[in-house]
């Protein structure tokens, strides 16, 4: 069987690129493909002239070592920071009582940095969308919408995608993979930001909400970094965006501006903007860090693997790129 040197990581969210980041420090070769135009995944950021909102992960933490390693070192570049917002519950605390002592980070100067950093040196074909994968003699072969079939062949394949979109890829080789990744219940989460002409006059900057369509709130610009635009960005709670999700954006702004308005935020915003992200976050994780099929040559990483959370990418993405490593390094030993 040919050794491991070439590898193509599908995704380039925070689980891929540190797949593909830390395959590249072990000397193998890499290519990472993403659909969309840029490299976050759900760490992405919405802009527009003068201003910008976070409208996926609002914020991460980091617990594991190794993990506040690689946050320090953001922080010396620049791309990342602390974020301290006057917090509030409303509904039920014991459905969610913060942790006052909890060091919460931002990308600076917005949630993409730290991503848009780590592929500064990988190979990213974006507007790539990966629609079928086929084995051959000399290695995988990808298949895009936007290209067809490419020329080049691989030795290892990641997919660093929402479950549901890996499962359609890994069923034709590897049931028990297509399987895993069928158990992962992936919800839906809609997403409002608001752009205000003046400062709201609220006690909070951030908030949990344990009642109605909301579960989120946040003064996006009290985030470091950011600009002087008054936004928010309101999240809805999966039960209710799932129930909801091919609500127009319209009917969508009417129902959660109304819940923040009951919240205190009763001025109207000068400009919103409403996105939908269907695999938002997973019900429970599998707490599996990642998987490798090493028969197929084939591996999965992702936070819907390992906890769900930021860290969990990062960790999940590291985990899988050491086992490829170990296996590319056994059968290079090999006489």
């Amino acid at each position: 069987m040919k050794e491991i040197e070439r590898v193509a990581v599908i995704g380039a969210g925070l689980a891929g690129l540190s797949c593909a980041r830390h395959l590249q420090q072990q000397g193998l070769e890499v290519r990472l493909f993403e659909k969309s135009r840029g490299a976050a995944g759900r760490m992405s950021t919405r802009r527009g002239e003068g201003w910008q909102c976070d409208h996926g992960a609002q914020y991460f933490t980091a617990r594991d070592p190794d993990f506040r390693a690689e946050v320090a070192r953001w922080q010396a570049l620049g791309v990342a920071a602390v974020w301290q917002p006057r917090l509030e519950v409303f509904g039920a605390a014991d459905l969610h009582t913060p942790d006052e002592t909890l060091e919460r980070f931002v990308g600076t100067p917005r949630m993409t940095a730290p991503a848009r950093s780590l592929a500064l040196t990988l190979d990213l074909r974006l507007q790539s969308t990966v629609q079928r994968v086929e084995r051959s003699p000399d290695g995988w072969r990808l298949s895009t919408a936007e290209q067809g079939v490419l020329d080049e062949a691989f030795d290892a394949l990641v997919l660093a995608v929402p479950a549901p979109q890996a499962v359609p890829l890994l069923a034709p080789h590897s049931p028990a993979l297509a399987g895993l990744a069928a158990l992962a219940r992936m919800r839906a989460a809609w997403a409002l930001m608001l752009r205000y002409d003046a400062p709201l006059d609220l006690h909070f900057d951030a908030a949990f909400v344990n009642h109605g369509p909301l579960r989120w709130v946040a003064r996006d610009s009290h985030k470091p970094g950011r600009g002087p635009q008054e936004t928010w960005l309101l999240h809805a709670t999966p039960q209710w965006s799932e129930a909801h999700l091919e609500d127009t954006p319209e009917a969508v702004a009417e129902t959660l501006l109304a819940a923040f308005a009951r919240l205190g935020a009763e001025a109207a915003p000068a400009a919103w903007s409403a996105h939908r992200w269907r695999f938002a976050d997973t019900e429970a994780s599998l707490d599996r860090n990642c998987c490798w099929d090493e028969d197929a040559r084939i591996g999965l990483c992702g936070d819907w693997l390992n906890g769900g959370k930021v860290e969990g990418a990062w960790l999940s993405g590291r985990g899988l790129a050491r086992r490829i490593g170990a296996a590319a390094s056994v059968m290079a030993a090999r006489p």
